[in-house]
C-alpha cells in the first residue's frame, strides 16, 4: 500500500473513531500516530515528531489569545453584561410580535462581541432569555431554536476563537479577519430577526406580546449596556487603531471585563478561582484538539494527500466557484456530526491549498479572508443543523421539557437564513472584503 493510499484510508478510520465517541483530539492523534507508524515502519519518528510538534504548536504567541477571550467571556457573565444586553434589547423590541425572540438574537450578537465562543454565548444567554420567553408565552421549540441560532453569533461576530485558529492555520492577519467578519455578523443577526418575523406570522400562536416599555425606561436600559460598548470599543478599536496587537487586545478585554465584574459585585475570590479553572479546562480541551489536529495534518503532509488533492482538483478544470460550492457542501454535511473547531482543524490544511490554487480574480490574501468567513458561516450552520448540532443540545439541556423534535422543526427557519446568506456572500465577495485595505 502506497503512502498516498494510507493517507486516504485514514479518513474513514478517523470518522469511525469519532462515531465511536472517541474524543476528537484523541481520535486525530491516534489516527496520525498509527498512520505515521505504517508509513515509516517504526514508532521512533512519530515519537520524535511529537516532542518537537508539541513545543512548536503551544509556543505560538497567537494561540495565547484563546484563553484570554475565554476568560473575558466568563468575566462578562459575572459582570451581568448578558442580563443588561437582553434587557436593553427587550425594552426596544419586546412589544413587537416575536420581539422578545428578536431581543434574544440582538443580545446574543452583543454578547458575542465580548465572548468569542458559540457554546458559551448560547449557554449564557439561555439562562437569561429562556425564562423571559416562557413568561411571555413563547413556544418551547421556538424559544430553544432561537437561542441555539443566536448562540452561533458568538463565533462570527469578532472576537472569535474559531477565527483565531483559522488565522493561525492559514497564516493570515487576525485583525483583518475580524474586520471581514463584522458585516457578515451583522447580516446574520438581521437575517435571524427576519426569520423570527416570518416564523411568528406562519405560526401566530407561537409567541405572545408584552407591554411596551416607556421611552424613559428604554433609555435607562440602553445606558446600562455602556460596559459592553466600552470593552468592545477598547478591544476592537485598539486593535484596528494599531494601539496593540490582537493578543494584547484580548488581555486588555479580559482585564476590562474583570474590573467591571469586580465593580458590579459579581467577581469575588471564589468566582475568580472558578473563572480561572473554567478557562483552564476549556483551553486545555481546545489545545489538545489543536495538538491532535497538528499531528494528524503532519501525517497527511507526509503522505502528500493535500498536495495531490489540490493537483487533482486543478486538473479537473472545474470552475473555481463550483469547487468552492462542493467544499461548502462538505462542510454542511460534516457539521451534522462534528463540532466547529474540529472541522476547522481537520479540513483547512486539506481544503485551503485547493482554494489557494484556484483563480477567483482576487489577491491571495483576499481569497484566504473571503474563504475563511464563508467557512466560518457554514461551520456556524453546522452548530444548529440536526441531528448533532452542538448548540441544540446545549439549549435542550437547559430546557429538558421541550422535545428535541420541536427544536429541530423551528431551527430550520434559521438554517434557511444562514444558507441564503452563504449564497449572498459567495455571489458578492465585496460584502466581506470592502473594509479590507488593498
Amino acid at each position: 500500500m502506497s503512502n498516498l493510499e494510507i493517507g486516504i484510508y485514514s479518513f474513514p478510520a478517523l470518522l469511525l473513531l469519532i462515531f465511536l465517541r472517541v474524543p476528537i483530539g484523541l481520535a486525530m492523534f491516534t489516527t496520525g500516530f498509527v498512520g505515521f507508524y505504517l508509513v515509516m515502519g517504526s514508532a521512533r519518528l512519530p515519537l520524535a515528531q511529537l516532542k518537537d510538534l508539541a513545543y512548536s504548536t503551544f509556543s505560538n504567541y497567537s494561540l495565547s489569545i484563546v484563553p484570554m477571550f475565554l476568560l473575558m467571556g466568563y468575566f462578562a457573565t459575572l459582570g451581568g453584561m448578558s442580563q443588561s444586553l437582553f434587557k436593553a434589547a427587550e425594552s426596544w423590541l419586546g412589544h413587537r410580535k416575536g420581539g422578545v425572540a428578536m431581543a434574544a438574537i440582538g443580545a446574543c450578537a452583543g454578547f458575542g462581541a465580548i465572548c468569542g465562543s458559540s457554546l458559551a454565548t448560547a449557554a449564557t444567554m439561555s439562562r437569561v432569555a429562556l425564562p423571559e420567553l416562557k413568561r411571555y408565552g413563547y413556544e418551547g421549540g421556538f424559544s430553544t431554536a432561537t437561542l441555539a441560532a443566536g448562540g452561533t453569533l458568538g463565533i462570527l461576530i469578532p472576537p472569535s476563537v474559531v477565527l483565531v485558529i483559522y488565522a493561525i492555520l492559514t497564516e493570515q492577519n487576525i485583525a483583518k479577519l475580524f474586520l471581514a467578519a463584522f458585516v457578515p455578523g451583522l447580516l446574520a443577526a438581521l437575517g435571524y430577526m427576519i426569520a423570527v418575523s416570518i416564523y411568528v406570522r406562519v405560526n401566530p400562536d407561537s409567541a405572545g406580546v408584552r407591554e411596551p416599555v416607556p421611552f424613559s425606561g428604554r433609555i435607562r436600559a440602553l445606558l446600562d449596556v455602556w460596559p459592553v460598548l466600552l470593552v468592545f470599543i477598547a478591544v476592537v478599536g485598539g486593535i484596528y487603531g494599531g494601539i496593540f496587537t490582537p493578543t494584547e487586545g484580548a488581555a486588555v478585554g479580559a482585564l476590562g471585563t474583570g474590573i467591571i465584574a469586580l465593580a458590579s459585585g459579581g467577581l469575588t475570590f471564589r468566582t475568580l478561582l472558578d473563572s480561572f479553572a473554567d478557562t483552564a479546562r476549556s483551553s486545555a480541551m481546545i489545545f489538545f484538539i489543536v495538538l491532535g489536529a497538528a499531528f494528524y495534518n503532519l501525517f497527511l503532509a507526509r503522505t502528500r494527500v493535500p498536495q495531490e488533492l489540490s493537483n487533482w482538483v486543478v486538473e479537473l478544470g472545474l470552475a473555481p466557484i463550483m469547487v468552492l460550492a462542493v467544499i461548502l457542501v462538505i462542510y454542511l454535511l460534516l457539521g451534522c456530526f462534528m463540532d466547529s473547531l474540529s472541522m476547522i482543524l481537520l479540513t483547512i490544511p486539506i481544503f485551503f491549498p485547493v482554494i489557494s490554487a484556484l483563480d477567483f480574480g482576487m489577491s491571495a490574501e483576499h481569497v484566504a479572508i473571503w474563504f475563511g468567513i464563508l467557512v466560518l458561516i457554514v461551520v456556524e450552520v453546522g452548530l444548529i443543523t440536526p441531528p448533532v448540532g452542538m448548540n441544540l443540545f446545549v439549549i435542550n439541556a437547559m430546557d429538558p421539557e421541550t422535545p428535541m423534535v420541536k427544536t429541530y422543526s423551528a431551527v430550520l427557519y434559521y438554517v434557511v437564513s444562514d444558507l441564503l446568506r452563504v449564497v449572498l456572500l459567495v455571489a458578492f465577495p465585496a460584502i466581506t472584503l470592502f473594509l479590507i485595505p488593498g
